[in-house]
């Protein structure tokens, strides 16, 4: 079954403010882990009930809240690898 794929404000104002073609290779990856997204996926911090993981996509990392029993998957924020991994 696949996951449903929302993005939070901060996380669109990312994907505003990055290149047009990188911000579209983003959305493209992120929807393509749907089916499967814990195999393209690293967990990064968080407890063991609610943890955050990253995607990388090129130099870009997409920050993401995966909910099981709900399918879902939010994308919390987007930015390059450099920058991203300073809050978590």
């Amino acid at each position: 079954m696949s996951y449903k794929v929302n993005y939070t404000a901060k996380a669109r104002k990312d994907l505003k403010n990055l290149p047009l073609d990188v911000a579209q290779r983003i959305i493209l990856s992120i929807n393509g882990i749907r089916d499967d997204p814990y195999a393209h996926v690293k967990k990064i911090k968080g407890t063991k009930r609610h943890p955050l993981y990253t995607h990388s996509v090129v130099e870009y990392r997409a920050i993401m809240d995966i909910t099981e029993d709900r399918l879902l998957i939010m994308v919390v924020e987007t930015g390059h690898r450099s920058k991203i991994y300073r809050k978590y």
